[in-house]
């Protein structure tokens, strides 16, 4: 399953000396500063996919006529040892407008906090903090777990927060980095006036086109804060594509925008080269593998969107009108055979066999090896989530503002009176395979912290297989900046996070309002989750508070506890 060699371990360098250790006050920059927009450095630096004695390091380069370049790493801010350098000199015919640069450092210690920066000539780059993965004996360790940062939606004042505030050891990013859309399209209403139109202003397709997405989205200083202090690990979702992507296409990619892998590999060339990350070897839709965070936890990233997955179910296939007779005994019966049979057809595959034997291989290893977290990187929500029925719970004005002008809309609300999916593109519209990977933890009795993204809201989850077996907790994040569920039809006193709740026994909290992120605090006796919100995405001034915060105790003689909400 190490697709990407996540923990293969470098030769030491004679890294040695005065770096810190992690999760012992680990060294933060004060006020991160960005380079100036004039410089070289305008995209920020950015540090990703540790080991224990590696760490990918990145930065763009802007107006590149040509010299040394390359990257220093140190033990101490004001650079006077340095235990990694490396960096060349180059020249060129005529000057290079933009263009990254991704150096390896290698013969680090584990567990160790570092400090970095790059140079071109005789500038230098802003300086970042970064660490190796731990190893052996740990008493904590903090992931920042963020998803769906929209450029044009609003400010990126969760990395900021995080960035401040945090005290991370590591970034995990689940996806939507960005977004492919053009103005005027999803999320784009209050661009112009927060001076945040998105680059190119036509949808992404091109490789020229995602290029510029990304390096727009680099001159944010509040995300090149948080780049710039601390380590990031990175799946992508679909919008670093498009739209509710899958193996062979997306719902956002037409015929006349030319063949879909042509347009897939655009995108991931684009991803790679301005994220800090490791790149597989062959074919680098394989984004997955695994992480291990000392004596703690094993980190498992999945990947759910290019490399196995089958074509979402549509709607469209829903076997009866919408304003079906709900208590007619044929009507329900077509519906619980389409569930079963359609939606839950055994050949329908989301990661596919190999991830799920990876999965299996690498949660058998850490409970062997006696760690008490194996944390699940995840896309899309994992737990089972019906809609409420809407055509009961939802109040008769707001029913007929949803529905005045958009039959969509009113045959989705009489379809959620037979308890369908609240979204087929989540595991809820691939249970098979759910059932398959529920199955093979329990081979090998592992239980697991799910952490996803995807749905630009708070959620905490209990996960459980068919046979009512708790195989853990499922921890969701809100969004940097996309829009909340339903935000179209917000309303004084409807609480649609209170319907899904009320509606589903797997979710014991919904938040679909704010906007933040999960701060996750791994001990050996217990995890702790903050869900960390901030109060706007209209202006940079902003304040933090907290949704809620959840405990959960460490499994023992074989029982999961259930997630307790502590705050």
């Amino acid at each position: 399953m190490n697709k990407i060699n996540l923990t293969r371990r470098a030769a030491l360098m004679g890294a040695a000396g005065a770096s810190l250790t992690v999760g012992a006050c680990a060294p933060q920059i004060e006020a991160f500063r960005p380079a100036s927009d004039d410089g070289p450095f305008r995209h920020g630096i950015a540090s990703g996919d540790p080991d224990q004695t590696s760490v990918m390091l990145w930065t763009a380069l802007t107006n590149d006529g040509g010299g040394y370049r390359g990257v220093e790493v140190a033990s101490d801010a004001a650079f006077e040892t340095i235990v990694f350098e490396s960096g060349e000199d180059i020249r060129y015919v005529m000057m290079q407008p933009l263009g990254t640069l991704k150096i390896l450092a290698t013969g680090l210690e584990p567990g160790r906090a570092y400090f970095y920066r790059f140079r071109l000539g005789e500038t230098y780059s802003p300086t970042g903090v970064t660490r190796t993965l731990p190893a052996g004996a740990l008493d904590s360790y903090t992931i920042g777990i963020m998803s769906c940062s929209n450029f044009p939606a609003g400010h990126f004042n969760v990395y900021r927060e995080a960035a401040e505030n945090g005290g991370l050891d590591l970034v995990l990013h689940l996806g939507d980095y960005l977004y492919e859309y053009a103005m005027g399209q999803y999320a784009t209403g209050n661009a112009e006036a927060l001076n945040r139109v998105p680059d190119p202003i036509h949808e992404m397709v091109s490789p020229a086109d995602y290029v510029a997405r990304h390096a727009q989205y680099k001159t944010d200083p509040d995300l090149q804060a948080l780049h710039a202090a601390a380590p990031w690990i990175m799946s992508w979702d679909d919008h670093e594509t498009a739209n509710d992507s899958y193996r062979d296409g997306a719902e956002n990619h037409d015929a006349d925008e030319g063949p879909w892998a042509a347009r897939r590999t655009a995108a991931l060339r684009a991803w790679y080269d301005w994220t800090p990350t490791r790149e597989p070897e062959g074919d680098n839709r394989q984004r997955f593998g695994n992480y291990e965070i000392g004596d703690l936890a094993t980190l498992v990233m999945l990947e759910s969107r290019l490399t196995d997955r089958d074509q979402q179910i549509s709607l469209e296939s829903f076997p009866v009108a919408s304003d079906a007779d709900d208590s007619d005994p044929e009507v329900l019966a077509a519906v619980a055979a389409w569930k079963r049979d359609v939606v839950g057809d055994e050949s329908r595959s989301l990661i596919g066999e190999e991830q799920i034997a990876g999965i299996r291989d690498a949660c058998a290893a850490s409970l062997a090896a006696g760690k008490p977290w194996r944390i699940l990187g995840n896309q899309v929500i994992m737990a089972r989530v019906n809609f409420p029925n809407f055509a009961t719970e939802m109040p008769a004005w707001l029913r007929w503002y949803a529905t005045r002008d958009s039959e969509f809309a009113r045959s989705m609300i009489m379809r959620t009176r037979f308890g369908i999916p609240f979204n087929l593109d989540m595991w809820d519209g691939y249970p098979a395979e759910r059932d398959r990977l529920y199955a093979a933890l329990r081979e090998v009795g592992a239980d697991v912290i799910t952490v996803t993204g995807d749905v630009h809201s708070f959620w905490a989850n209990d996960l459980l297989d068919k046979d009512g077996h708790r195989i853990g907790t499922e921890l969701v994040g809100a969004s940097v900046s996309s829009p909340s569920p339903f935000s179209g039809f917000a309303a004084p006193g409807v609480d649609y996070g209170k319907m899904m709740r009320e509606a589903n026994s797997e979710v014991a909290q919904c938040n679909m309002v704010d906007h933040g992120y999960i701060r996750l605090t791994l001990t050996p006796d217990e995890a702790l989750a903050d869900y960390v919100t901030v109060s706007t995405l209209d202006s940079r001034d902003y304040r933090a508070g907290l949704d809620s915060q959840w405990r959960i105790a460490r499994a023992s003689g074989g029982e999961v506890p259930m997630a307790e909400r502590v705050g």
